[in-house]
Order: C-alpha cells, then sequence, then structure tokens
C-alpha cells in the first residue's frame, strides 16, 4: 500500500495542478471569445450549412462540458461531501468526452486541410 500511496499522492497533485491550468487557459478563452466575438460557427442559425452547424455544436457541447468538468472537480476538492459520489461519477466521465473531443478536433482539421480549407492550421496557431 505504500508505493501505491507513493505514487497516487503526486499523480494527484499533478491532476490538480493540470486543472488550474485548464481552467485558466478555458477562462482565457472565454475572456478572448467575449473580447473579439464568437470565432466558432453558431449552430442555432438555420441558414448555415449542417457542417458548420455540426462544428458549432461540437464546440458548445465542449465547452458545457468542461464547465461540468470544472465545477465537479471543485466540488470534489472543496465541497461538503453531500452529493460527492454523484459529482465524482460525473467527473470521471471527463475521461471519455475529453479524448473524443480531441479526437474529432484533429479529424476536423485534417479534414478541413484536406479540402476547402487549406492553411487553417496555421491560422489557428498564429491567428489571422
Amino acid at each position: 500500500m505504500t508505493i501505491v500511496n507513493d505514487i497516487l499522492n503526486p499523480m494527484w497533485q499533478w491532476h490538480e495542478y493540470a486543472s488550474y491550468v485548464i481552467i485558466f487557459i478555458f477562462l482565457m478563452r472565454i475572456a478572448y471569445m467575449l473580447m473579439k466575438g464568437v470565432r466558432f460557427p453558431n449552430p442555432f442559425i438555420g441558414t448555415q450549412s449542417i457542417k458548420e452547424r455540426l462544428q458549432g455544436m461540437t464546440y458548445i457541447l465542449f465547452y458545457v462540458f468542461a464547465i461540468i468538468a470544472g465545477i465537479t472537480g471543485f466540488y470534489l476538492k472543496w465541497g461538503n461531501g453531500e452529493w460527492k459520489e454523484p459529482m465524482e461519477t460525473v467527473h470521471k466521465l471527463a475521461i471519455y468526452w475529453f479524448p473524443i473531443f480531441i479526437l474529432v478536433h484533429i479529424t476536423g482539421i485534417v479534414i478541413a486541410e484536406l479540402t476547402g480549407k487549406k492553411g487553417i492550421t496555421s491560422k489557428m496557431i498564429g491567428g489571422d
């Protein structure tokens, strides 16, 4: 058990540190979007293509799930424990949706690069 604890304790510390960094980056992204305008298609506009609606809905779902993961993580760290079990279950679901989003995102980038939006990767990294 001592070996397990020696491994788990630093792992949980890095989990917490990574969550602080991710939350900071997420908040900076939200602030940027508010200052510069939303940078992904609005899925609720009827005149947009199915592809653009799917892109927009994917980002909205990502942001909603990221907020949920943050809230449940903060509750697990500082909450009173009354809802610990359901919050823990929801928080653990992030291990499934986050990699799925990354794969969908990378797939979308590859498709865009191979079709009509060549150079989109450079724009994402360096801006317009």
